[in-house]
């Protein structure tokens, strides 16, 4: 009897714990939840780490995944999978097998906050590996370097001299890459890392070869409003939560953690900030730039008066290598055409809409492709064991536009 009545206990423990209110729209909710469970238990557990000086929570969680997920290079009967370098920064090469002729490349920056993951996930290993059978092409996953050790522009600099090498003619030529279909592409914090390095590139005239399509899935791409209305929406919709992103975002910039509520508050981009102008504003003004369908009846949060020396603290936040959607209109109209992931359930998906709408003003060919049961995140969990539907759905999509589009 008291065996039973402790298992009562626990199972009555767990699902409280795993539990979770959720928005009625989103995919497989049950899924999400035990995600959301075991995500915020490392979190928890990093923290404490942390707190009680054992080390810093991302190693933690680096370490966790590691174990759970990190596999070594394997080819298949397709593919041939290797560890290489790309201007010095370790990539994970997948190279489909069979007749030499010229096949399509892609760039891939993984995401993680810039702070966590690998090319060498599972996750990432089998997405590239699908895009390199299903397209036949190149697929180069590039391992820049994380956060708290590397700080921007680290990572940045790591992504765009990985770029400039495999825009060369030299490895176009060792792995038989059509230099008219080259695409530069990456999820979350990589497609924020994809999106700036387009934009330099684009630009760079001493580059005989330029990319012909740039793919973005659910990118980070400005820290001045957290409280746009896709933050305001998805604030405690798991995985990406409002706090994650702040604090993710501070360490990116190599800014004090204790900056987590000024940010959280918008304190930091108030009206009294004379560094922020009127025009540098209206480039992630979402009440302008994102659909009334999407935006619904949310209200802008702007602080008249803020905490000053924030912005001379970090400057990083108002720099367009950090924040694409910053950059001028004339940038962003060199870039290439563009492919644009958007979840409803996610707290980017304001910076993803703003940024499709900032693209096509500068007259860039855009396709937005938007998810109303995804969440961030969804795309790397198409396989098991989570074997997400609209992981699924995402993943054959993003996969079906490379393939029109390259």
């Amino acid at each position: 009897m008291r065996l039973r009545l402790a298992g009562a206990v626990l199972l009555a423990a767990a699902a409280y714990y795993v539990y979770l209110p959720l928005p009625s729209g989103v995919s497989e909710p049950w899924k999400l939840m035990l995600l959301d469970a075991l995500f915020r238990s490392f979190m928890q557990a990093s923290d404490a780490a942390h707190t009680l000086g054992v080390c810093h929570r991302v190693h933690l969680l680096n370490r966790v995944v590691s174990w759970v997920e990190v596999i070594e290079a394997r080819s298949c009967s397709a593919v041939n999978v290797t560890d290489s370098t790309l201007g010095g920064v370790p990539t994970r090469v997948f190279q489909p097998k069979g007749e030499k002729k010229l096949r399509r490349g892609v760039i891939y920056f993984h995401g993680g906050g810039w702070a966590l993951g690998s090319a060498k996930m599972r996750s990432y290993d089998l997405l590239c590996r699908k895009m390199a059978e299903d397209l036949d092409a190149v697929i180069m996953s590039v391992d820049y370097r994380l956060a708290p050790e590397a700080v921007f522009p680290v990572q940045y600099h790591d992504a765009l001299a990985a770029s400039r090498v495999f825009l060369s003619d030299e490895l176009l030529q060792q792995y038989g890459i059509d230099p008219e279909r080259v695409c530069v592409s990456g999820d979350s914090a990589g497609g924020n890392l994809a999106a700036a390095v387009a934009q330099e590139l684009s630009a760079d005239k001493s580059l005989k070869v330029k990319f012909k399509a740039q793919a973005l899935i659910y990118p980070v791409l400005q820290a001045l409003d957290f409280h746009t209305s896709s933050y305001q929406q998805n604030q405690a919709v798991p995985i990406l939560y409002r706090p994650y992103m702040a604090r993710f975002w501070l360490q990116y910039l190599g800014a004090d953690s204790s900056l987590e509520p000024l940010l959280l508050a918008n304190n930091h981009s108030s009206l009294d900030q004379p560094a922020i102008s009127a025009t540098t504003r209206s480039k992630l003004n979402w009440t302008a730039l994102v659909p009334a369908e999407r935006k619904k009846s949310f209200k802008p949060v702007v602080k008249e008066r803020g905490s000053p020396g924030v912005m001379s603290e970090v400057p990083g936040l108002m720099d367009v290598r950090a924040a694409p959607l910053l950059a001028e209109q004339e940038v962003l109209g060199k870039t290439p055409k563009a492919y644009v992931m958007t979840c409803e359930f996610d707290v980017l998906r304001d910076d993803g809409l703003m940024y499709g709408k900032r693209l096509r003003d500068a007259g860039v060919e855009v396709t937005s492709d938007h998810y109303e049961d995804g969440f961030h995140g969804c795309m790397v969990f198409a396989n098991l064991p989570m074997m997400s539907s609209v992981g699924q759905r995402s993943m054959m999509n993003y996969i079906h536009w490379l393939d029109q589009n390259l």
